[in-house]
């Protein structure tokens, strides 16, 4: 049986309203179903926002706490920490037309909401400074790393957008300071296989068996005891330029996972020393206008400037 669609409800602050829906339960209030069945939030929490109107039924309707939860019904409520933190610094807008946007962002903003970062995540905010809600991003960068995101405009073309960094067909260029090692040549490429870390699912690990990660590395610039380096991944593998560079002895200045893991990743970040890794530059062809695309990120790495702790 096809399944009635999605009512249209209006973002709230950037954010797109979550569903779920309610199956055959005990649950004798849609106050009951919420606090149990999703308790990242307490049940007085979830008591608060019924109160303040902020769970919608199908037709856009506040529920109060004592709403029947009813089999069937389905439940919206907005995502959001009341005591999120603002980010401490705002992204960039590079370009907007009727098919993309692109972003420069800084360190310690994700791309999209998890976690503790909701309205602090890129996809929230340039909801809400756009106002566009049907933005979606076609690729990912990690939140430690700052540079350039690109979004799709029109859900439609999302994913002839996500086949060109599937197919490889983007032209990626990152920036990363590290150690200055002179016995290490360059130009040279780096192939290995990763995997998740079977102990800690927040990172990885280079394995052996048939590569599936590659990246070009040339180096920039000497920088005294560290040097700029200029990374191209081939492939997009998680953490993949993280653990190559860590792999040749040259793990990335401020990184918290490599060599070792300082700090969880529900842990505070070390605002004076963020990973020193910049996605500056995107090129492709685009699949919908036939345009060439090309655009580079304003950011600049502060230990390239030699604005370090310790430098």
């Amino acid at each position: 049986m096809a399944h009635a669609p999605r009512p249209r409800l209006p973002m709230r602050d950037g954010v797109s309203p979550s569903c779920v829906a309610v199956p055959a339960g005990p649950w004798p209030t849609v106050l009951d179903f919420l606090a149990e069945r999703l308790p990242v939030l307490a049940p007085a929490d979830w008591r608060a926002r019924l109160q303040a109107g902020e769970v919608l039924d199908e037709h856009g309707a506040a529920l109060p706490p004592h709403a029947p939860c009813t089999p069937g019904r389905r439940l919206f409520y907005y995502r959001g920490w009341r005591d999120e933190p603002e980010a401490p610094e705002a992204e960039r807008l590079v370009f907007q037309d009727d098919w993309l946007v692109v972003a420069d962002k800084p360190h310690f903003m994700p791309v999209t909401p998890g976690g503790r970062f909701v309205r602090r995540s890129l996809l929230v905010r340039l909801k809400a400074r756009l106002g566009l809600d049907t933005i979606s991003p076609i690729h990912r960068i990690d939140r430690e790393t700052a540079g350039l995101v690109v979004f799709a405009v029109q859900p439609h073309t999302r994913a002839a957008y996500q086949a060109l960094f599937r197919q490889r067909q983007v032209e990626k260029l990152y920036e990363a300071v590290a150690a200055h090692r002179p016995a290490l040549s360059f130009p040279r490429l780096h192939r290995s296989r990763l995997a998740p870390d079977p102990e800690r699912f927040f990172i990885g690990r280079e394995v052996a068996g048939e590569p599936d990660s590659e990246t070009h590395l040339a180096l920039a610039a000497v920088l005294g005891e560290h040097a700029l380096y200029r990374l191209r991944p081939i492939t997009g593998r998680r953490h993949q330029l993280r653990l190559h560079m860590n792999a040749l002895g040259l793990p990335i200045l401020g990184d918290a996972f490599y060599p070792r893991v300082l700090r969880a990743p529900d842990e505070a970040d070390d605002a004076l020393r963020p990973l020193q890794l910049l996605a500056r530059a995107l090129a492709f062809d685009d699949p919908i206008s036939g345009e060439r695309r090309e655009f580079t990120s304003g950011r600049h790495l502060a230990a390239a400037s030699g604005h370090w702790p310790g430098a």
